[in-house]
């Protein structure tokens, strides 16, 4: 009997509630976000009872969850949406795109998808990193680097023919990046990377 009710209770928009949970939901994914536009005054709703809120950007095609800073009732509230502590190299290599972006974004005005090549990435990378001389070290860490920004969805591989790590392979640097690093956050990004060289 308990399991005919919670089976009658299974609501239409429960995947994209789940892939929220997830990660970050692209526009790519055609029938999920297209449930989210039908489903995001329930789904808004559903998270909004639990301390957790839904951005979501229509025009660049992606939505994620933020926990909002509950005060005095945070210690009743836990973390459900996780703050990943990032090493210094990291966060570098995501200010980097950052700024890219925003350079795109100043200079072109009829296209809203930024690309930049392996090579222009590792040029930029490279100007910036303490070791610079050491340029067998840099060069075998920049895969990861690559692999974990792109695994937290600010990067994305453009399909092509050729090795992944051939010097002009392109990647899409993606939006979300400028609503989960906000130009007050960047700055402060900054001003913390500025100390620490």
């Amino acid at each position: 009997m308990p399991d005919e009710i919670y089976q009658n209770r299974v609501v239409p928009h429960a995947p994209v509630i789940i892939k929220l949970l997830q990660g970050t939901l692209f526009d790519e994914d055609a029938k999920m976000w297209n449930d989210l536009l039908i489903y995001h005054k329930q789904v808004r709703d559903y998270f909004s009872q639990i301390g957790i809120d839904l951005y979501m950007d229509e025009r660049d095609g992606f939505a994620f969850l933020t926990q909002r800073d509950t005060g005095e009732d945070a210690f009743r509230i836990p973390r459900l949406v996780r703050r990943m502590p990032l090493s210094y190299d990291v966060t570098l290599f995501l200010v980097i795109l950052r700024e890219s972006l925003e350079e795109f974004d100043v200079r072109t005005t009829d296209s809203s998808r930024c690309f930049i090549t392996r090579q222009q990435i590792m040029e930029k990378i490279e100007l910036l990193f303490k070791e610079r001389s050491d340029t067998v070290k840099l060069l075998s860490r920049f895969d990861a680097y690559v692999n974990q920004v792109i695994n937290m969805g600010f990067l994305k591989p453009v399909e092509e023919a050729g090795e992944p790590e051939n010097e002009n392979r392109y990647y899409e640097i993606r939006r979300v990046i400028k609503a989960k690093i906000n130009n007050e956050k960047l700055e402060e990004i900054r001003e913390k990377l500025g100390k620490d060289c």
